[in-house]
């Protein structure tokens, strides 16, 4: 089966997420993922395209150098502050002999739906999507899609939820991708595809809101019927809070940001041993600026933490799905990474609350954080552009990166160790044996070798070993001697016996 390649850029208010994977049939295989800190973003929209596109350009050129590949194009999403959601309904006669309702009518209707809906300024107003909430016929009201498709009925009849935004949030994401030279191939309505990389069937279906917490803004998504009911989204989230703890302990961003990552929680009373632990900051010379207690810490986090969730649970009771909620709520976003985030939120609203991950739809190794909270809105891009198959992000398949060359290892000569054993610490220097040309003569069987050709790259004929001469040692000296004196001493005392035998038997 032929592969293809999605490339995603997910362009967030503290960072930019690049995310390419590999296709093949159903089966997804994440095979980069890098975060960048960003540039010229705010509240999720791009403001300033010039900086925004510096930071991306680098991104994007590191991975085409770790992969050794030519991005050509990319999906991205859209912003989620500036959006207003409005009701659309559409109709079509269809007639007697018209058989079955089709997928195809019911996509027909939507785009009809999207077309016809009056905008009250073109000109600062674009169409994100529409997301359909029911269907009816003269015979049944209020159904869901997949119930629809497959009925007879004279007529078909929709109502929509239609999104809105910012036309120059959209333009700006065009001005910075022709910056780099990429094309966007697809432009996502983040809070349906995050959704669906994170929630379940089951939650969609009993109803649950999802809550992104970002950097720069943070969304609620409600779902019902696994269809999406409601959506909204208020202009702060995590950067409000790092701005909160920059100016109350007199920090830099950067610094703030690092000790919120490092040591941010809610909830002080509930921290336990880690409330009694301080913060020890130093300056670039080591030297002692000042202590920041932890406790402290969360206390600054809890008061606008509070703000934020407060703020959600208006929307989720604005939305007045507030008790049709049998799944509860969903936490995502790099800001549900704050310890006992979930248990703030299950205090102050009462629901059963979860972090939510990417679900394990697909595969990764060796990706760093593809698989955290703040991943979400990359591989959801990456998900739902799968089923496109006609999209190719790449120019050329993904190539092994090149082997670093080795060093070229030169053999030794191996010292002797006959000379090493009579004269130890007295070897002599062995000296390395440059490189020679190729022999014109027959090579030599491989057993007359003394090293590896295969693992050495060179042969080396064995020379023959002439054996030492064998020096006597001091102790056979010694040996020697005594043995000596003593068969001279056994010589004398053997004929004076012999002589004091003559005597006597003379006598």
């Amino acid at each position: 089966m032929e592969e293809r390649y999605i490339a995603s850029v997910d362009l967030g208010s503290s960072k930019i997420a690049l995310t390419v994977a590999r296709i093949s049939g159903n089966d997804v295989q994440i095979v980069y993922y890098k975060e960048t800190p960003s540039d010229g973003i705010r509240n999720s929209y791009v403001f300033n395209p010039k900086k925004a596109s510096a930071p991306l350009k680098e991104a994007i050129a590191e991975a085409e150098k770790d992969l050794r590949i030519k991005i050509l194009q990319v999906v991205v999403g859209l912003p989620k502050y500036y959006v207003k959601q409005e009701s659309a309904s559409g109709k079509v006669p269809r007639g007697e002999e018209a058989g079955c309702i089709t997928e195809e009518e019911v996509e027909n209707l939507k785009e009809m739906a999207l077309e016809s809906y009056p905008l009250n300024d073109e000109k600062n107003e674009v169409m994100y999507g529409a997301v359909a909430q029911s269907f009816s016929t003269e015979d049944s009201f209020q159904q869901v899609e997949s119930d629809i498709v497959g009925m007879v009925s004279d007529y078909l009849e929709g109502n929509f939820k239609v999104f809105i935004g910012r036309r120059r949030s959209v333009a700006n994401l065009d001005v910075v991708m022709n910056e780099l030279g990429i094309a966007i191939a697809r432009k996502y309505f983040l809070p349906d595809v995050v959704a669906k990389a994170v929630l379940t069937e089951e939650e969609m279906e009993n109803g649950v809101a999802l809550i992104d917490m970002g950097a720069g803004s943070t969304s609620v998504t409600i779902y019902k019927g696994k269809v999406m009911r409601h959506y909204g989204a208020i202009p702060f989230g995590g950067k409000t809070i790092t701005s909160d703890i920059r100016t109350e302990c007199g920090l830099s961003e950067r610094l703030a940001e690092n000790i919120k990552l490092a040591y941010g929680a809610c909830m002080p009373d509930r921290l336990q041993n880690l409330s009694e632990k301080i913060i020890q900051i130093n300056d670039e010379n080591g030297v002692p600026l000042k202590q920041l207690p932890v406790k402290y810490l969360s206390e600054i986090i809890t008061l606008r933490e509070k703000e934020i969730i407060d703020s959600m649970l208006y929307l989720i009771e604005e939305s007045g799905f507030a008790d049709s909620l049998r799944a509860g709520v969903v936490i995502t976003g790099g800001g549900a990474n704050l310890l006992n985030c979930a248990s703030y939120v299950t205090e102050l609203s009462g629901y059963h609350v979860r972090t939510g991950y990417p679900r394990h739809l697909f595969s990764a190794s060796g990706c760093t954080g593809v698989f955290e909270t703040g991943a979400t809105a990359a591989v959801g891009m990456v998900l739902a552009a799968k089923n496109d198959r006609l999209l190719n992000c790449l120019d050329a398949p993904i190539l092994p990166p090149e082997p670093e060359p080795e060093p070229a290892q030169e053999p030794q000569a191996e010292a002797d160790p006959v000379d090493a054993l009579f004269h130890p610490g007295e070897a002599e220097p062995v000296e390395t044996p440059a490189a020679k040309p190729e022999p014109a003569e027959p090579k030599l069987p491989r057993e007359n070798f003394l090293i590896d050709p295969v693992e050495f790259g060179e042969e080396v004929p064995r020379e023959p070993k002439k054996k030492p001469e064998k020096t006597p040692s001091r102790f056979a000296k010694m040996t020697k001697i005594i043995w000596g004196k003593v068969k001279s001493t056994g010589e004398e005392l053997v004929g004076s016996l012999y002589d004091d035998m003559d005597k006597n038997n003379n006598e």
